[in-house]
């Protein structure tokens, strides 16, 4: 109903207002006058009421019009403010309800999955901080969106390339092109592990994501994590002949943290060294304590990342070298999953890095 919308009522608010304030006292004012009207008799000198009586005076009879006159006047001046303010209060409602109106349809485009709708930032100070906040969260309403279909889009890549194989071997087997040996069997086996390996990665980055990871903060000494996973590490290193360094304080305060998540994400930044270092290179773990911060830093001297890449390297999927494959270069989850373990555990991390050929570094800050 059109009562019902802002404008109107904000009208008939002005209108009630001028009613009020200006015609119901300029009415009650008349009546007064029009039954009762002091004049002063100049005969008398004195204050006397004015009737309707045919034997008053003539200058009673000028003085009585000319007081008529001058309410007559008034009122028109009235009438005319109350006009005028009435019609003022027409257009600002006007004016006050149509952000709302816009707003009201931006909103109804992106329930429609429009998330292009942007709003017009006008009118007033409250108006303008409404219109802000609606396009601050279309835009990050249309930013999730992207990334979603660029997820399933990944995840459909991933999973294909293993099922292709798989199912190519499978029917290779079926025609006798390939025998069904250990060697073959083997060959299966690895691309289901794959697969299982990319399931489960998704599933760890659902749940982080949705604050549903089992997080078991207590007292950790990141020196002890740190040197039992170089140990764990060292004959991989080794057999790639790469070296593995440690730097390692003597002591250092506890963190809050968990155990096999803190262990989680150091393995991952060592499997990410370990895949972008050249024999020869070297892979240093380094720990220290500055401003009230812990860092833990992975630094090698191998393919480094460039600038335009170094915002983008803990997103899902992604890889700075676009020729790599899953074998080669793992899922593209390794990272994305390390980020959001060290956020739930209420540290930050970062990736540096002076370029190609000039090696990466990351490193994870938790407060101690």
């Amino acid at each position: 109903m059109k009562l019902n919308q802002l404008w109107v009522r904000i009208s008939l608010t002005y209108v009630a207002i001028m009613i009020f304030l200006i015609v119901i006292p300029t009415g009650i004012y008349l009546t007064i006058q029009a039954d009762n009207i002091n004049l002063v008799d100049p005969d008398v000198g004195s204050s006397v009421t004015v009737t309707n009586d045919p034997q008053l005076s003539f200058l009673t009879r000028i003085n009585r019009y000319g007081q008529s006159e001058l309410v007559l006047g008034l009122v028109r001046i009235l009438f005319s403010i109350s006009m005028v303010g009435i019609l003022v209060g027409v257009i600002s409602s006007r004016g006050l309800a149509a952000p709302l109106n816009n707003l009201a349809k931006a909103a109804r485009a992106v329930g429609s999955q429009d998330l292009t709708q942007r709003i017009e930032m006008k009118g007033t100070s409250e108006i303008r901080e409404v219109a802000v906040a609606f396009n601050t969260m279309a835009a990050a309403l249309e930013e999730a969106d992207s990334l979603r279909n660029n997820m399933l889009a990944d995840i459909a890549h991933e999973l294909r390339t293993p099922l292709t194989v798989i199912q190519g071997n499978l029917r290779a087997i079926l025609d006798d092109v390939y025998e069904l040996d250990k060697v073959e069997v083997a060959r299966l086996y690895d691309q289901t592990r794959q697969l299982s390996r990319l399931v489960n990665d998704l599933h760890d980055l659902a749940l982080l994501e949705a604050k549903q990871y089992s997080i078991n903060l207590t007292n950790q000494d990141l020196i002890e994590i740190v040197q039992d996973t170089a140990e764990i590490y060292q004959p991989l290193f080794d057999d790639q002949e790469i070296t593995l360094v440690t730097d390692l304080p003597d002591t250092i305060t506890p963190v809050q943290g968990d155990c096999a998540r803190l262990t989680q994400c150091l393995t991952n930044l060592l499997n990410n060294a370990l895949s972008h270092t050249p024999k020869g290179g070297e892979v240093q773990i380094q720990l220290s304590e500055d401003d009230g911060l812990t860092k833990l830093s992975v630094k090698d001297n191998g393919t480094g990342i460039n600038a335009e890449h170094l915002p983008y390297v803990f997103d899902r999927f992604y890889r700075v070298d676009p020729d790599r494959n899953r074998n080669s270069g793992g899922s593209g989850l390794g990272l994305a999953i390390t980020q959001a373990l060290v956020n739930a555990q209420g540290g930050e991390i970062f990736a540096k890095s002076s370029g190609a050929g000039q090696g990466s570094e990351f490193v994870i800050s938790i407060p101690v």
